[in-house]
């Protein structure tokens, strides 16, 4: 019964194998009385390298991080600052590519629907992908707003779909939230802490320096029609 549960857990690495007639002999060595972790390890590997490789977006180019001189601080850094608030979000996707999903939702804003999710529900959110991976961008100068301070971190996810292996990425921005040095603050409140990630918003720069580009061929008649 357990080489029988591990061989459908086997059989969409053996879908991927099959290919090069390489299921067959995973199948004989379970048969055979094989160590099933074993066999399932070799199959996965095998599996693994028959994979489109992983290639996100460069830099400055379309799915890309934007292009800015000033990387994400390594080593000791004051945890208050901009840079600080960047490396809570290394380590957030860090712990998800480690699958440390309960560590990782501590990083959230416990007030927020996300961050006051249970468990179960939390991981689930990533239950679609095998692998998770990260590409962190330079963090905006902190904002205040009412007692709080925000700063907001461009990132490019990537990894692999569960269902099929197949590469994805997205970019996405992180909003990141403390309360200011007030009287009556804790400690707790004082650090960084994510509360919200959406769809990249470039900067207003940038937006500017695109405007006038046409992003579709309709969107170009569509301007074109309003100034008529």
């Amino acid at each position: 019964m357990r080489v029988a549960i591990r061989t459908s857990a086997l059989l969409p690495l053996l879908l991927v194998a099959a290919c090069d007639g390489r299921e067959e002999s995973a199948i004989d060595n379970l048969a055979n009385g094989a160590n099933a972790a074993q066999v399932e390890n070799n199959v996965r590997a095998e599996a693994m390298a028959l994979m489109e490789p992983l290639s996100p977006p460069a830099p400055g180019t379309p799915g890309g991080l934007p292009v800015d001189p000033v990387p994400v601080a390594e080593g000791s850094i004051d945890p208050d600052s901009a840079q600080g608030a960047a490396q809570v979000v290394q380590g957030y996707y860090g712990l998800l590519e480690e699958k440390r999903f309960e560590d990782a939702q501590d990083l959230w804003n416990p007030a927020t629907a996300i961050g006051a999710q249970d468990d179960a529900h939390f991981a689930a959110r990533f239950r679609g992908f095998s692998e998770i991976h990260a590409n962190i961008g330079a963090p905006s100068e902190p904002e205040g707003a009412a007692g709080s301070l925000y700063v907001t971190v461009p990132v490019q996810v990537y990894g692999r779909i569960a269902a099929n292996g197949k590469p994805w990425h997205a970019l996405r921005q992180v909003t990141l939230r403390r309360v200011n040095d007030v009287p009556g603050s804790t400690e707790e409140q004082r650090r960084w802490h994510i509360q919200a990630i959406g769809a990249y918003v470039p900067p207003e720069a940038e937006v500017a320096a695109n405007a006038m580009e046409p992003i579709s061929m309709t969107d170009g008649m569509a301007r074109k029609a309003a100034a008529q």
